[in-house]
């Protein structure tokens, strides 16, 4: 029997003049019910894949709109991230929040910067190169080039990629979920 998950997340990010500006995403899709029952870490897997498909599409569809004339951010504005849905709650929805709104175009942080770097240096076999490789499938950049945005989303990659939840080898061809 299958059994029907549905993965959301949704975010906003204030603007200028108390304005803000907002996605959500939404994912529903089948599994097998048997999952819950004999392997609930690939069950676990499912869903934070499903997460970090949902938060990617967010960040992007943000950063996009925010670049859009007439939706200038102010460089501080506060960020806010909620999970709803029937989404396990994994506690660890980031927050590398710096001061700086990430979606405005501003570079990652120093504090991002070595975030990443420690890391990608906790996670067996992926070193310097490979890090630029899985940047560059993420985000079409280097890892130096990377917007406040960029490094949060890669961030919550490696997290997932420490934790088991995502395996190294499929995020580096660029499927995570």
């Amino acid at each position: 029997m299958p059994l029907t998950l549905n993965v959301g997340l949704a975010k906003k990010i204030g603007q200028p003049d108390y304005g803000s500006l907002g996605a959500s995403c939404n994912v529903q899709f089948e599994l097998h019910s048997a999952l819950l029952q004999t392997d609930l870490a690939a069950f676990h897997r499912q869903v934070r894949n499903a997460y970090i498909a949902c938060q990617q599409a967010i960040n992007d569809e943000l950063a996009r709109n925010q670049h859009q004339p007439g939706r200038a951010g102010n460089g501080h504005a506060q960020q806010h991230d909620q999970s709803h849905g029937n989404a396990v709650e994994h506690g660890n929805g980031h927050s590398s929040y710096d001061g700086k709104n990430g979606d405005n175009g501003h570079r990652a942080s120093q504090k991002q910067f070595e975030y990443i770097d420690q890391l990608a240096r906790r996670i067996r076999g992926l070193g310097v190169r490979r890090l630029e490789t899985l940047a560059e499938k993420m985000f079409s950049k280097p890892v130096a080039d990377l917007t406040s945005l960029d490094a949060s989303g890669l961030i919550d990659c490696l997290k997932a990629i420490k934790e088991g939840e995502i395996d190294l080898e499929r995020a580096l061809n660029g499927a995570t979920v």
